[in-house]
């Protein structure tokens, strides 16, 4: 057994924390202040290869996998948890559908160009009244000849109003229940597919949260993902491997707000020394590191489980678990050991609080992974 991670892992951390810090954390209290989506950004990810880093070389990938994706998101998120949710968008949730179930011709035409950052990519799947249940999905699809029409909304799409590629899933059998979803890719532009507003956020801020509507949008026969009626499982599978990417993410903030505490608690004195030779503070920052060590591990177990091609659902969602709530109480700690400096903007702190709520949300809140892993466990 070696936790030591390969050399090409190490390669991609380094290439990573190299962009993220000369080009993203220069701009990070920028974009959260302005709340503007930082298109060039996702396009330079797209030009460094980090968007397509699970995917082949002949869809515009780096030929890498998926261990890969979760260093990189780790290591935009210790800097911004806006970058690291577009490029959880971008690939987990766009591109490893299109991978996954797409045909040769879907991966050439939609996830190649998505995968080089030339197109942005987002996944539809929650609306009004599907969200922890997304079996209820209303949205329908119904085959008129060689087209669909296509009928419904969704809501909390990140990327969304700007994205160029949208899977989504919609009711092609309704009274099949969840055996009676498919899932379908939509362009940007096509006639009765209109994005409506972008949802002002607590935080990742500079990301887009859009509705999605769909009035009699007509797509191509052939823009059906995968098999007809086995959109539920598809998406399931996409889950779990955006909640490992969510989960990374959750690690990554922590470890930002981790080091930003740490270096604040060794020059910051008071009583006449610096307050990290206090008790206090030396625990809070023992705990955080141990938690955050913790997180990780089972966050990259977790992801190599997927590289080995047998079932992870379990794992996912004890690493999102574990490292969403990991990531709320370092990022907490972090503001306390900063005193009043970390309820202000200029510390950072307090924006990575902010951004780490959502993980604990998204990708299915933790109440539902809690269900996932129970059920999972009672199988065995």
């Amino acid at each position: 057994m070696n936790f030591e991670l390969a050399e090409e892992y190490q390669m991609v951390r380094r290439m990573v924390r190299d962009f993220a810090e000369k080009e993203v954390a220069p701009r990070a209290e920028e974009i959260d202040a302005t709340d503007t989506f930082p298109v060039d950004l996702l396009r330079r990810m797209g030009e460094l290869g980090i968007i397509g880093l699970p995917f082949p070389e002949e869809y515009g990938g780096s030929g890498m996998d998926y261990m890969s994706l979760v260093i990189a998101l780790e290591e935009i998120a210790r800097v911004s948890g806006t970058m690291a949710i577009v490029l959880d968008a971008q690939t987990s949730l766009c591109g490893e559908p299109i991978y996954l179930y797409g045909t040769e011709e879907q991966k050439r035409k939609y996830l190649a160009p998505v995968a080089r950052g030339e197109k942005i990519g987002a996944f539809g799947l929650t609306e009004p009244n599907a969200g922890s249940d997304a079996g209820a999905t209303q949205t329908r699809a119904v085959r008129d000849g060689d087209e669909w029409v296509i009928n419904g909304q969704k809501i909390y799409i990140t990327n969304g109003s700007a994205a160029d590629v949208v899977v989504i899933t919609a009711k092609t059998d309704p009274d099949a229940g969840t055996r009676g979803i498919s899932s379908f890719i939509i362009e940007k532009g096509t006639p009765g597919f209109q994005p409506g507003r972008d949802e002002v956020k607590m935080g990742l801020k500079g990301s887009l949260t859009s509705e999605l509507f769909f009035e009699d949008c007509r797509i191509p026969a052939e823009n059906l993902l995968g098999t007809e009626n086995e959109g539920f499982k598809q998406f399931l599978r996409t889950l779990d491997a955006g909640r490992v990417a969510i989960a990374a993410m959750a690690v990554g903030l922590a470890q930002g707000a981790f080091e930003k505490a740490l270096a604040y608690a060794k020059e910051r004195h008071q009583f006449g020394r610096p307050i990290a030779k206090f008790q206090a503070i030396q625990w809070m920052l023992a705990e955080s590191a141990t938690d955050i060590e913790a997180a990780r591990l089972m966050v990259h177990r977790a992801a190599w489980l997927r590289e080995q091609g047998t079932r992870f659902t379990k794992e996912a969602s004890m690493a999102k678990l574990l490292a969403t709530e990991v990531s709320e109480r370092v990022c907490w700690k972090a503001i306390q050991i900063h005193g009043g400096l970390g309820y202000v903007r200029e510390a950072g702190v307090e924006r990575m609080y902010r951004d780490q709520r959502l993980c604990a949300i998204g990708e299915g809140t933790n109440e539902i992974q809690r269900l996932v892993i129970a059920r999972q466990l009672l199988r065995e």
